[in-house]
């Protein structure tokens, strides 16, 4: 049975989830963890991603944290993008090396796994765009994705746009994408939908689109990825 480690860190801000993900990455460089995913849901947050530019954020970062949104520089690919409560944030971190996949196949799994969830669950179209990556309905984005690579293990991942406040956006062009739009599930169904359902569901197309039979869910302890009891 080939188990996925799943760290469901809840409502964290995102320095302290950055700082897991650099620790749990060296762990998997040295072998000492497995895959695993991190979910999690930030506090208002906007990244810039290596090409992001500063043009792409439309308002002074002092406005920005009198609105209590934090600004961060990150190494992800992409450019800058917004997390925020109601937003599911998939941070995989894994052995694409040792696991014989390439960057650009692991991505398209990221992309399909939302693609098969919103067709499946909802009968919502998903799709890929030939230029920007990402999955989209129509000419608005629903997950952005945006990866690091350090040695060989994947960090930083997707975000999944579910009950999030979207007029968050307007403080951004999202992905330096300036003629294309932002949507959430809330937004196509027209209803609130159940975050931590959704959740569950992120976890299970996870696991089928890479090839995973069950799942363990861990705690973040003192430095330590600790695995907790059974799998499911």
């Amino acid at each position: 049975m080939k188990a996925l480690q799943v760290l469901n860190l809840g409502r964290c801000d995102y320095m302290t989830a950055y700082q897991i993900q650099l620790d749990l990455v060296a762990k998997r460089q040295k072998g000492e963890i497995e895959d695993t995913l991190i979910l999690v849901e930030h506090p208002p947050v906007i990244t810039l991603g290596k090409s992001a530019e500063d043009g792409h954020i439309l308002f002074a970062e002092a406005f920005l944290k009198e609105q209590g949104i934090e600004v961060h520089q990150i190494e992800r690919g992409g450019d800058v993008t917004y997390h925020g409560p109601g937003q599911i944030v998939g941070y995989p971190i894994f052995d694409i090396k040792r696991g014989g996949i390439g960057i650009r196949p692991f991505v398209e799994n990221l992309e399909q796994l939302f693609i098969r969830l919103l067709k499946e669950e909802f009968d919502i179209p998903a799709g890929k765009d030939p230029v920007h990556t990402g999955v989209w309905v129509g000419d608005s984005k629903i997950t952005a994705i945006g990866l690091a690579v350090k040695r060989g293990v994947t960090m930083h991942g997707f975000a999944f746009n579910v009950n999030t406040e979207m007029s968050h956006f307007q403080f951004i062009v999202p992905c330096g994408i300036a003629d294309r739009g932002v949507t959430s599930l809330e937004k196509l169904t027209g209803e609130t939908q159940d975050f931590g359902h959704i959740t569950e569901l992120v976890t299970t197309y996870f696991c089928k689109v890479f090839g995973f039979d069950a799942v363990t869910s861990c705690h973040y302890e003192a430095g330590v990825l600790v695995p907790e009891e059974g799998v499911r």
